[in-house]
């Protein structure tokens, strides 16, 4: 008897240990243990990233269905690295008051997850995360405010760093989503963007859903400060039954630009589970 108690109190400190508080400037879902962890990006590695609006995991030929099991196959079929998501519900009365998606697609992909809050909705939260086959370091939500006078939905921005060999010792890979129908806002939070980015000592891939095709004023603006990974010709997006715009991109900063040769751009070949196409770069560390 002695024994079993003294096993059971050392399973229960553990417990304890492991469900310590991480840094962040905002809403967040703790990091989980994962299977398959990495911990540094090495100097001649190549990384897989992925961006992904999954539409609250709604099938947009199935009003009303969540089917959060058909967003995972498609990202467990390319096996990237890491993953921006778009459109994410926590919560919420429409996809289930009990659903967590960031966390439910961190299961089911074996990643470890980051969510941030753009806003509260239907009962629960809605906004962006981020999936990382690495271990993340840091943790940061950054708001993303609409042009004065506006209204609309706030946005927001999910960032994390891992390690990686030389430089600075840190990889950044966020996850935004910018206004859909305000030319202002969507600027503003370009300028946001590029002013966070003027803050980070490291590469930083920035990845999402920006609601703004190619020869946009938005997408001509954020390359002051970032260069697309489809550097000819980006591929379209949306609808992903039969795409005719692109609003999806992957983009790399200065730093990311030189610290990573793009050997490739593309779309994902699935059109059922989401209203976009998810995006996915391969990315050779140098």
């Amino acid at each position: 008897m002695k024994i079993r108690n003294f096993v059971l109190a050392g399973i229960a400190a553990a417990i304890v240990a492991g469900c310590g508080k991480s840094k962040s400037d905002g809403p967040e879902e703790p990091e989980k243990p994962v299977t398959e962890t990495l911990t540094t990006i090495k100097s001649g590695q190549t990384i897989k990233v992925m961006t992904y609006n999954i539409h609250h995991a709604n099938p947009p030929a199935q009003a009303g269905v969540i089917d959060v099991n058909a967003i995972a196959t498609v990202i467990n079929a390319e096996k990237p690295d890491f993953v921006a998501l778009q459109e994410v519900d926590k919560n919420t009365r429409r996809s289930g008051v009990n659903l967590n998606q960031a966390q439910d697609l961190a299961a089911k992909t074996k990643m470890s997850v980051f969510f941030s809050k753009s806003i509260d909705y239907d009962g629960g939260e809605y906004g962006v995360a981020v999936l990382s086959r690495y271990a993340i370091v840091d943790r940061t939500r950054y708001p993303l405010l609409l042009a004065e006078g506006a209204t609309g939905e706030l946005r927001s921005v999910a960032m994390i760093s891992v390690a990686a060999e030389g430089g600075s010792g840190k990889f950044y890979f966020a996850s935004t989503h910018l206004e859909v129908s305000d030319a202002a806002s969507r600027m503003a939070q370009v300028r946001e963007l590029l002013r966070i980015n003027s803050g980070i000592q490291g590469p930083l891939v920035l990845a999402g859903d920006f609601n703004a095709q190619p020869a946009s004023e938005a997408i001509t603006a954020l390359q002051q400060g970032f260069n697309p990974g489809c550097s000819s010709g980006c591929p379209l997006t949306s609808p992903a039954a039969s795409p005719s715009r692109t609003i999806d991109y992957i983009f790399l900063n200065q730093q990311a630009s030189a610290a990573f040769s793009v050997l490739s751009y593309r779309t994902a070949n699935e059109a059922q589970a989401s209203d976009h196409r998810a995006v996915i770069a391969e990315l050779k560390y140098k």
